[in-house]
């Protein structure tokens, strides 16, 4: 029987209680997402309003920058998700944490086109490298925790969510301090290459050099794996509107902004917006939602939300012009209760779709499914800005996780399946 839990209503979402029932190595792991977020976000947000302002590059170019990096690491996940299975978690890693090293250093000295290119796709294939070897591990680590302490799945992944957001938090916050105080962009990419290079050497010391996991697993047998999983690979499609909505924050907010003349540094705040509001809303919803909707309609929620927040945009955007800041922390703060309700109840779907096998692989199939639907929708996007009316990338962006409700209501049965499936799991 698990171990009581305590009376006292804040054990039930203190991020502190939670931390300290863990494992070590789920610690680890969980500041290893926090530092990494803190690194990326100094600069990712500043990214686009960069390409088109101070170099010149057209939307479509950005749009095409934005999808790439996205696609060279969401799409590359797969490989590196094998490669954390076959070869184990730390060596992957401290490769990834190197090259996304070399990919800010490129950022910060790029001054056309092709150099952009080079250091994007860089840093996308950075995280490619680490973030599957650090989720997948997390994984195999959840499932141990729950039967030792007791802490369920579903609230280590929210713990990894709170911890993730509080490092996209002070990224940006940081970034934009950085900008308010007179930093180009060039300087903040070197700051954010600096917080790499000392991720890198804690990584050297700290993570461990035999992580539990399942090592020497053949490449090729996780992948065959996976293309056999059909339920996997729908569920995997109807999941790829979550990245293609959310990853709009980084590419049609900042370009929306950018035409309607506000600050570039706002795009900071907007996302500490974010952060702030996972940190301190993802335990409670992660509970709440799990206790009351179960996976799938956990899943349908968020995603209603997600497309209810891009359309949102597109009447706010066309109706009241002159209130564009409100309307992008709208848009913010709805694509924010989408993710808490989405991210907990898809990464435990891809546990019990995976029958716990080939973590790494399974995870990093379902990040590469999702980078297609986000390479299209960000040149569609990026385009769209530069031809057509406030409303229609809107409207566009809405689409994508309006046919992700639309897939898990198909995928209903299967899905209905693996709440019964996790509901005698946590009785046994």
């Amino acid at each position: 029987m698990p171990p009581r839990r305590g009376p006292a209503v804040w054990r039930r979402w203190a991020v502190l209680a939670l931390l300290a029932r863990v494992s070590p190595v789920v610690r680890l792991l969980v500041a290893t997402g926090l530092a990494f977020n803190v690194g990326f976000y100094l600069v990712l947000p500043f990214l686009a309003v960069h390409l088109t302002g101070d170099l010149g590059l057209s939307g479509a170019f950005v749009g095409l920058v934005l999808g790439l990096r996205m696609y060279s690491q969401q799409g590359l996940f797969f490989l590196g998700g094998a490669l954390a299975d076959r070869f184990g978690t730390r060596p992957v890693a401290l490769a990834g944490i190197g090259v996304r090293v070399v990919g800010f250093g490129g950022l910060a000295v790029a001054q056309g086109a092709a150099v952009v290119l080079v250091g994007v796709v860089l840093t996308g294939v950075a995280a490619a490298l680490f973030t599957p070897a650090i989720e997948a591990e997390l994984a195999r680590q959840t499932i141990r925790d729950e039967q030792t302490s007791g802490v369920a799945r579903t609230d280590v992944f929210a713990l990894w969510s709170v911890c993730s957001e509080l490092g996209a938090l002070a990224g940006p916050a940081l970034g934009a301090l950085l900008i308010a105080l007179g930093a180009t962009f060039p300087v903040v990419c070197a700051v954010a290459a600096a917080v790499f290079v000392l991720i890198l050497l804690a990584h050297w010391r700290l993570l461990p050099g035999q992580p539990p996991g399942s090592r020497g697993v053949a490449l090729a047998a996780g992948w065959r794996d996976v293309l056999a999983n059909r339920r996997f690979l729908a569920f995997a499609v109807a999941f790829s509107g979550y990245l293609t909505v959310y990853n709009q924050l980084y590419l049609a907010l900042p370009l929306e902004l950018g035409r309607r003349g506000v600050d570039p540094s706002a795009v900071g705040w907007l996302f500490t917006l974010a952060g702030a509001l996972v940190v301190a809303g993802q335990l409670p919803v992660t509970r709440w939602s799990q206790r009351s909707l179960g996976t799938l309609g956990s899943l349908v929620a968020g995603f209603v939300a997600l497309a209810v927040a891009a359309v949102v945009t597109a009447v706010g955007v066309s109706a009241v012009p002159e209130r564009v800041l409100l309307v992008a922390a709208a848009l913010v703060v709805l694509l924010t209760v989408g993710q808490m309700l989405v991210l907990p109840a898809g990464r435990e779907a891809v546990l019990l779709l995976s029958g716990e096998a080939h973590l790494g692989t399974y995870l990093g199939a379902l990040a590469s499914i999702g980078a297609i639907g986000v390479l299209v929708c960000s040149m569609l996007v990026g385009q769209i800005f530069a031809t057509t009316d406030a409303a229609v990338p809107w409207l566009v962006i809405a689409a994508f996780p309006a046919a992700g409700v639309v897939g898990f209501l198909m995928l209903g049965p299967a899905l209905r399946g693996l709440d019964s499936i996790d509901e005698a799991r946590s009785t046994t």
